[in-house]
């Protein structure tokens, strides 16, 4: 069985997409070198980074911290687990400023949590990205998006293009100076010359896109 190490070598990232791309290699030098993300190191427990992404959607990063808090705060734990988030009723969930549809994907997780069906670092190390994706997105609340992120920034998985971000394909369409951003399928075509590090062309296209950007309206980014 394939085990999957957390994070990848920059080093061989940056000289392959140079080598293949020279129009991204281009940028690559205007904005200088991007380096590997601290968080592929650190240890996580999943359904709590599932939960908090479920109580950051659509909210401003302040808003969603301070419900969050306040989750914890009730739940008596900064652990947002299947067995903390039941301490407490609905009812003191929703006083923490949780919105119904989230309080619902909230309980969805920690149903599935405690069926076994949401896996673990551990088990993660031995599933493909597309298995992992397969295993989340059943979660209410927990699009693909979502779990892309995860894969990239948890997991420094080095293969793995979000075509649906907003900021990715603003990155691209910057690149190839087009008039418009290409349909997500096209993208993903496009992208295969970057594989398999794909996840470090992403990092360079989100950077594009805030370039291109006005300093008062920067493309939103994951918060990972």
């Amino acid at each position: 069985m394939a085990r999957h190490s957390r994070g990848f070598d920059i080093d061989a990232a940056n000289s392959h997409l140079r080598r293949v791309d020279k129009k991204l290699a281009a940028w690559m030098d205007k904005i200088g070198p991007i380096n590997a993300d601290p968080r592929w190191k650190k240890p996580f427990d999943v359904s709590d980074a599932l939960a908090r992404a479920i109580l950051y959607q659509q909210l401003s990063g302040k808003a969603a911290a301070t419900i969050t808090g306040r989750v914890e705060l009730a739940i008596g734990s900064d652990k947002l687990h299947a067995d903390t988030l039941g301490r407490v009723d609905d009812a003191a969930i929703r006083a923490c400023g949780v919105s119904g549809n989230k309080l619902l994907a909230l309980r969805d997780l920690a149903a599935r949590a405690g069926r076994g069906e949401i896996p673990d670092i551990k088990r993660m190390a031995t599933m493909s990205d597309d298995d992992i994706v397969s295993a989340l997105v059943p979660v209410r609340g927990i699009g693909r998006w979502t779990v892309e992120m995860m894969l990239m920034f948890r997991l420094g998985r080095p293969d793995v293009l979000p075509v649906d971000d907003l900021g990715i394909r603003k990155g691209a369409q910057r690149v190839d100076r087009r008039a418009e951003m290409q349909p997500p399928r096209a993208l993903m075509e496009r992208g295969e010359r970057w594989g398999p590090y794909r996840t470090y062309a992403s990092l360079y296209l989100w950077r594009i896109a805030d370039f291109a950007a006005t300093p008062k309206a920067p493309v939103k980014r994951s918060q990972g």
